[in-house]
Parts: structure tokens; sequence; C-alpha cells
């Protein structure tokens, strides 16, 4: 496991991170209406200026620069700038279409595979009670697969994809902006291609319809560089299944505001299974904080 000092240094950007995905559902609210792959580039589109922005004030166009020539570099960032793309495009829908509830399973799910990540690629070792957590967590999969099936693969592809994510960033050797930066810049092609494309057809896109609608499209950058950033940040300074776990602040929101402000019904089904979740979470975190040494 990382050391107490090292794992210190990336929770405030860890809990910054989920702070902010945790508010995203308040966010969509006010872009309900843009479709799914419309808005997915919109976020690249209005994120690129952003991170050119920050890399130049920082002085960090050295470092872009060398890791836009480095072919390992750039194979590492396709891949990663794939699969937050999947994400991105899933959350946004499950939203839109009403599943919250489902899209927060999904980011409870999350570090459950972080764990087994953790272990499988990156020889982080578990305890048993925490592989009994892992498998509650299994169990509460299992329930959800048999009395929910309609909106698992929301659920799966969310967990999954995002932990494919933050396993690439870590393993790939370039830090968080340069990193992102190049992303974005993957993304610039196919997101112009496809607000082209809203643009000729009849709907037309989506900017330019209302004042309210055209802020929140152009806040997209921020809303999506700055907990990225943090993400990236958090993921290399800490254990990644230490960082799985402070995740569950942001499907904690997401499942609040479910209930409350999207006004879903949790089904029978979803309830056994945040009941498992929420068990394994405080299995799992009882075990981490039990076994560690007092300062």
């Amino acid at each position: 496991m990382t050391n107490t000092t090292s794992a210190a240094g990336g929770l405030p950007y860890a809990l910054g991170a989920y702070l902010v995905w945790g508010l995203f559902p308040l966010y969509l609210l006010f872009v309900i209406d843009v479709p799914p792959l419309e808005l997915v580039s919109w976020r690249a589109i209005c994120t690129l200026p952003i991170c050119l922005a920050i890399v130049v004030a920082l002085g960090q166009t050295r470092q872009l620069g060398l890791a836009l020539t480095n072919p390992r570099i750039l194979g590492y960032l396709v891949v990663s700038a794939l699969l937050i793309g999947i994400n991105w495009l899933v959350f946004i829908f499950a939203v839109q279409d009403g599943h919250v509830l489902a899209a927060s399973l999904g980011y409870y799910i999350n570090p459950m595979v972080n764990i087994l990540f953790g272990t499988l690629f990156l020889k982080e070792r578990l305890s048993r009670l925490q592989w009994l957590a892992v498998g509650l967590a299994g169990v509460g999969v299992a329930i959800l697969a048999l009395g929910a099936l309609d909106t698992l693969w929301i659920s799966l592809t969310l967990a999954v994809s995002f932990s494919s994510y933050g396993l690439v960033r870590k393993l790939a050797p370039v830090e968080s902006l340069p990193g992102l930066t190049i992303e974005t810049i993957i993304w610039l092609i196919p997101a112009v291609g496809v607000v082209a494309y809203h643009a000729m057809s009849p709907q037309g896109m989506s900017l330019g319809i209302d004042t309210q609608t055209d802020i929140a499209i152009l806040l997209a950058g921020i809303v999506t560089a700055t907990p990225l950033l943090l993400f990236a940040t958090a993921a290399r300074r800490m254990d990644y299944s230490l960082l799985g776990f402070v995740q569950f602040l942001a499907p904690t929101l997401n499942f609040i505001f479910g209930l409350a402000i999207f006004n879903e019904q949790l089904k029978p089904a979803q309830l056994g299974c945040f009941l498992c979740i929420w068990a394994a979470i405080a299995l799992f975190s009882w075990d981490l904080f039990s076994r560690r040494k007092p300062a």
C-alpha cells in the first residue's frame, strides 16, 4: 500500500474530483435536451482551450510536446480518450433517460472493479476482509442482474469504463495536464464532425437555441476539465484500491439526486444491490482504517 504521506497528498484531489462528479446530474438539468453524443462533443471542444491555456500558464508546453511525439504515451492516451468518451456518453444518456440510480450504482460498483484491477495489474494486496467486501459487491451485482436487467448494462459499463480509464492513466508515463490535453486533442476531430452533423440536420445543433443552454454548453469545458485533472493527479499519488473507496462521495450524491430531484422509483433489486455495496464499502473501509498505523 502507498505510505500515509503519499495517500494524504492525493486525498484532497480525489475529494475535489468526486464532489464535482457528484454534482454533475444537476448540471445536466440545464442541457437535458442536448443529444448525448452532441454534448460529449461539446465537452471535448470546450475543454481543449482551457487545457491549452493552463498548459501555457504553468509552463508545461515542453511536456506536452514531448508527450505528443512519444508513440507509447500516445497509445495509452488514445485508449484512455476512448474509455472516458464511452463513460461520458453512457452517463449523460442515463441521466437524460431517467436512470440516475443506475448510474449511481455503476459508480458504487466502480471501487470493486478498481480493487480487482489493483490486484490483477498493479500487484496490490488485499486482506481477507477486503476480499469479503469484493464478494459482497459481487452479490449485489448478481441481485441487480436478476431484478433490474434492463439497466444493468448502464451500471456495469460505467464501472468498468471508468476503472479502466483510471488504470490506463495511472500506467501512462505522462503528467495529469498534458495527458488530459492530448485526450481532448484526440477527441477534437470526431467532436467537430458530430457538431457539424447536428448543425446540418433538420433539428440543428443545440448551441444557439437559448441563452441558458448556450451558457451551460460553454461551461462544459470547466465542468469536464476540473474533475479530470484532479482525478488524474490523485490516481498518480494514491493506491488505486484506496482511490476507489474515496469515490463513494459521487454516487451518494447521485443517489440522493435521483430520488429527491429526478423522482426515480427505487426498484427492489436496486435496493438490494445498494445494501450489498454499502455493506462492502463499510467493511472495506473499517478494515482499511483499522490497519492504519498511528502517526
